[in-house]
């Protein structure tokens, strides 16, 4: 369940001058997150670009106002600048929302670009559509408990449902889910009843992939249920591919609201396509048919937030043993060279052990083999001088060209005949 609002998280977008989150809000540091999240609807409003074309000024103001609320919106980060101010945001960085509505044709093509390469990128709600819920214009369809109603909304632009409960049912437990089979991008909204009349944004909760469909939920069960948000830290984790492992479960956000009183409740869906309508299912139901799914959710968030630590420890683990493998990797290869260079030396001097070596050595420097001399090998050489047993001393040279030539004549006949 995505908390409050119409969040514009930033990274690139954040001022380089950063105000105070409290100053920019003009809340003070013990405001409580309803006065904060009232102060942030205003100045978002006032400043947010689809009431503001022609004023550039108000477009920085308006991002400034979002970054400001992105920090204390979130209990971690504003812990975190509590205690080390903007440094420690720095350092975990933050993730972008872009509106839509805001962005010129060319800009929405490289936005769905990036989302369709797995890219998540957090959109904001249209002003227009936040006006008109707190000015309490919108067209509410009733959705009972128990039923869905499926539908098509166009882009940047809402359907809205009231879902009324009674005292049992909202004592056990409300769920209200959408779906879309054909995956689509799409928002779930919860509206709180505005003292004046309208509706002021209090969640939201963007689709998610799961299977073969996208959904949303909304699970006011009277625990404390978790939202899984993907574009937390998402930039870091494109760096670093081990990291999006580690930070997976960061993404975990505490909702805001675990359980809804009797009476009408506002959701809506909002179309969060970048070109086209998004096509959706939305049922509500009561928990109280669904007692062993109630335990079972409440005993998986239990074990999620315990594998969520686990996993913090063991990353200092992961990361302090993945240096020293990557040490030792780097040893193995440098001591694999110096084996083989070492086993070529080692050949090299094998080799010089050669006779024929040697004899090329000494022809080379009496120029006794060059340009086909008649030097013979000293065995030969012994028997070419050795008498025959003619007694002269050519005889064994006369045998062996007899020999010979017996051969080529024998080779001969065999031909003639």
């Amino acid at each position: 369940m995505a908390g409050g609002d119409s969040k514009t998280e930033v990274t690139s977008a954040a001022p380089v001058l950063r105000r105070d989150p409290y100053e920019v809000l003009s809340v003070t540091r013990d405001s409580s997150d309803q006065e904060i999240k009232t102060a942030y609807r205003k100045l978002a409003l006032k400043y947010h670009p689809d009431k503001n074309a022609s004023n550039p000024e108000a477009s920085e103001l308006f991002k400034e106002v979002a970054y400001s609320y992105s920090i204390l919106s979130d209990p971690e980060k504003r812990r975190q600048y509590d205690n080390s101010g903007f440094e420690a945001l720095d350092a975990d960085g933050m993730d972008m929302e872009i509106d839509l509505s805001n962005l010129g044709t060319v800009n929405t093509m490289f936005a769905a670009l990036f989302s369709k390469l797995g890219v998540p990128i957090k959109t904001t709600i249209s002003a227009n559509v936040l006006e008109e819920a707190l000015n309490g214009t919108v067209t509410v369809r009733p959705l009972p408990i128990g039923a869905s109603v499926s539908g098509k909304v166009e882009k940047q632009c809402a359907h809205f449902f009231g879902v009324t409960i009674n005292d049992e049912q909202a004592e056990a437990g409300i769920v209200v889910r959408v779906t879309s089979a054909a995956q689509s991008k799409f928002k779930l909204l919860y509206f709180e009843q505005d003292v004046n009349g309208g509706y002021g944004l209090a969640l939201q909760e963007d689709s998610e992939k799961a299977g073969k469909v996208t959904s949303a939920g909304m699970y006011f069960l009277h625990f404390q249920v978790y939202r899984m948000d993907s574009t937390v830290n998402a930039l870091a984790m494109a760096k670093d591919p081990e990291a999006a492992f580690f930070k997976r479960l960061e993404g975990l956000q505490p909702c805001e609201v675990s359980g809804l009183k009797p009476g009408t409740h506002i959701f809506a869906v909002y179309g969060d396509n970048f070109f086209k309508t998004a096509t959706y299912t939305m049922e509500a139901v009561c928990a109280k048919t669904y007692e062993d799914t109630t335990d079972k959710l409440k005993d998986i968030e239990a074990q999620i937030l315990r594998k969520r630590n686990e996993l913090r420890q063991f990353e200092t683990e992961y990361r302090k043993a993945l240096a020293r493998f990557q040490e030792v990797t780097q040893r193995y290869s440098q001591e694999k060279q110096s084996v083989d260079e070492l086993l070529k030396q080692r050949d090299s001097i094998h080799s010089s052990f050669t006779v024929s070596r040697s004899v090329v050595l000494g022809s080379a420097s009496s120029n006794s083999f060059s340009n086909g001399s008649n030097s013979k090998v000293p065995g030969e050489e012994f028997r070419a001088e050795s008498p025959g047993e003619d007694g002269s001393s050519d005889g064994k040279d006369k045998s062996s060209k007899k020999k010979w030539f017996n051969l080529n004549l024998k080779g001969s006949e065999k031909k003639a005949g």
